[in-house]
């Protein structure tokens, strides 16, 4: 059982969710252990429950509180907060390139479409859950795409070595620290040293915001 991730939905949608909830509980990896219709209660449910999420599902429209929106951006924003070594993948009905990079630069993991097949479903919770997040060739294209990067010349905001840079690009590409380690040919120390470095001078919070800057300073690109 200690293999196995565990997932939190937060969704409105009850039949949704509950589609959501048998696709995962189908695989022998993933089970479902927390489900919410909303946002705003969120961090108070997790306060009770007995198993605290691996990876969080959340939608992006959730109804309002106290007629005050509360998105999935703004559950995104409390978990980081509450839980930091949750993972948070968004779920949403829009595919817009600014809604994409506004949550992942505010510390999502990941983003899926709800049209999405349940085998990236699944992908996606593993991937946030072993490698530190799931960005796919979707998001990867709406982040560039938002920042102009196919004609902005490069421009480093803050120096990294040529080692540190070899090994952004890898985890860009979505290898684990086992995976790089193998092809530079050096430890998983060392390569979980440099990451956390680079975490550091970029002030990423994870994963994902080590995307970010390497999109944003050409390190790594898309045609």
């Amino acid at each position: 059982m200690s293999d196995t991730i565990h997932v939190g939905l937060v969704e409105d949608q009850l039949l949704f969710r509950e589609g959501m909830k048998a696709i995962l509980n189908n695989w022998a990896d993933t089970r479902v252990v927390f489900e919410s219709a909303d946002g705003y209660s969120v961090i108070d449910k997790l306060g009770e429950s007995a198993i605290i999420p691996d990876v969080m599902l959340v939608d992006l429209s959730l109804p309002s509180y106290q007629q005050k929106d509360f998105s999935g951006l703004d559950v995104t924003r409390c978990l980081i907060h509450a839980y930091p070594q949750m993972k948070i993948l968004i779920l949403s009905v829009h595919h817009d390139d600014n809604f994409i990079n506004q949550l992942i630069e505010n510390g999502a993991h990941g983003y899926l479409v709800k049209d999405s097949d349940p085998r990236e479903v699944h992908e996606a919770v593993v991937s946030a859950h072993n490698k530190g997040s799931y960005i796919n060739e979707r998001s990867l294209k709406a982040i560039q795409r938002n920042m102009g990067m196919k004609t902005k010349p490069r421009k480093m905001a803050v120096q990294i070595t040529k080692r540190e840079e070899e090994i952004l690009q890898l985890v860009c590409q979505q290898h684990t620290a086992e995976e790089i380690a193998e092809k530079l040919f050096i430890s998983v120390k060392t390569v979980n040293g440099h990451r956390n470095n680079l975490l550091q001078k970029t002030g990423s919070r994870n994963v994902t915001g080590l995307v970010l800057y390497a999109i944003k300073n050409s390190i790594i690109t898309l045609m």
